[in-house]
């Protein structure tokens, strides 16, 4: 999977509204400047996403930002699709209109694999269980596993 910087953009900046007090509105420049993302292109993603209905916005001075819904109902899957379209798709076809035959076949079963496993982590992780470095167990095991192989691929190298 290859995220966007809009995508990864939009996840950091719904962690920090998720991080902020329920209710609490924050301003595009405070989210702009925690999270070094550049203002202007916040402001577009925040449109997209008040668009998709996961924020709410206040207008006027003492105006802003806050999650449209609790944190906890608010999937990881949720605001990369907001932003880029379906989490894995293939020269953007359904599934079942792949063009595959013969020894490609199976291909088609290794791209559900995929999607299933990618909506295994990105839907039943909350804005919530990031923002309190909570994740879930089977993402923190795998999160996990992945660490040990970058250790042992890592230590392979110097060896």
């Amino acid at each position: 999977m290859r995220m966007s910087a809009k995508a990864e953009y939009a996840v950091r900046a719904m962690v920090e509204l998720a991080a902020a007090e329920p209710g609490a509105l924050t301003k595009t420049e405070d989210l702009a400047q925690a999270q070094g993302i550049p203002a202007q292109f916040l402001a577009d993603i925040l449109s997209a996403l008040r668009a998709d209905q996961l924020v709410r916005s206040h207008r006027g001075r003492d105006g802003g930002y806050t999650l449209a819904r609790p944190a906890e109902q608010i999937s990881v899957a949720d605001v990369l699709r907001c932003v880029d379209g379906p989490l894995a798709s293939v020269r953007d076809m359904g599934l079942g209109d792949l063009p595959y035959g013969g020894p490609t076949a199976a291909l088609t079963d290794v791209w559900r694999a995929l999607r299933a496993s990618m909506r295994a982590v990105l839907e039943e992780t909350s804005l919530a269980d990031v923002a309190g470095g909570r994740l879930p167990a089977h993402v923190g095991a795998l999160a996990d596993a992945y660490r040990r192989q970058e250790h042992t691929r890592g230590h392979r190298r110097t060896v």
